[in-house]
């Protein structure tokens, strides 16, 4: 990958399903080390492109690019291995694990999901564990069932889970969904930091962690990409505030 090339591009990507086109023609780039955030009313066809990053679905037009190789045709797995990470909108810690047994399933090298659930030890990088539960903040919460953790920890154990694949691309589909006040901004500081070493794409609706992330911000509407620039730019465009902004007002 050449240093001027895109991590992530999607080029006129199209996602149809009975004849309607839930993505149409959308493009967008995001660069090495970017944070990126991605709103648009409900219906925009958010979830459904990072179905479509992820291999969860598969476009009937259009390319998407990672680091200059077309992964399209690339299985969910594939892509994981690439780099490409997702956390869905709810939790998907296993209850049963601990905080730390959780991380390190994720991080494990071998994916031999059975063995390590099995043998009570899924990984073979603890150093991972360690500094991941430093990261999140979830230190004193090693050896808790990730069953007995608030929402918000769950959410963060999540993301760390996430972190603990070592990808270089973090989907995040509205990561702070069900948290409070305090719990949001702990949420922003951490997205900042890890936003420090990988590209970031976050979905979300709440202007007020938008705007604490302080990222470019793209906008999508039926399926098509509107517009994008700094949260104060879109919050000024017309059209945004016609289809969601003022709506959401």
């Amino acid at each position: 990958m050449s240093p001027l090339e895109p991590l992530l591009a999607v080029d006129g990507l199209v996602v149809s399903y009975a004849g309607f086109r839930a993505i149409d023609g959308f493009s967008m780039t995001l660069g090495p080390g970017e944070t990126r955030v991605l709103i648009g009313p409900n219906g925009a066809g958010k979830s459904t492109l990072c179905d479509a990053i992820i291999g969860r679905v598969r476009p009937t037009e259009g390319r998407i690019l990672w680091k200059g190789r077309d992964i399209v045709r690339l299985d969910e797995a594939g892509r994981v291995a690439l780099g490409i990470c997702r956390k869905f909108q709810a939790p998907g810690v296993l209850a049963g694990l601990t905080v730390a047994e959780n991380i390190g399933l994720a991080a494990c090298r071998t994916r031999s999901w059975w063995k390590a659930l099995r043998s009570r030890r899924p990984t073979d990088r603890p150093q991972i564990v360690d500094e991941v539960l430093e990261m999140i903040g979830l230190e004193l919460q090693r050896d808790v069932p990730a069953g007995a953790l608030s929402h918000g920890e769950k959410q963060w154990l999540e993301i760390g889970m996430v972190v603990a694949t070592g990808g270089e691309l973090l989907l995040l589909d509205e990561p702070t969904a069900g948290m409070g006040p305090q719990e949001t901004r702990r949420t922003a500081e951490l997205l900042r930091f890890l936003g420090r070493e990988r590209a970031i794409l976050v979905i979300d609706h709440d202007m007020a962690f938008v705007e604490q992330l302080d990222c470019p911000v793209t906008v999508m509407h039926q399926g098509r990409f509107l517009a994008q620039g700094t949260l104060a730019q879109m919050r000024a465009d017309p059209a945004v505030a016609e289809v969601y902004l003022g709506q959401a007002a």
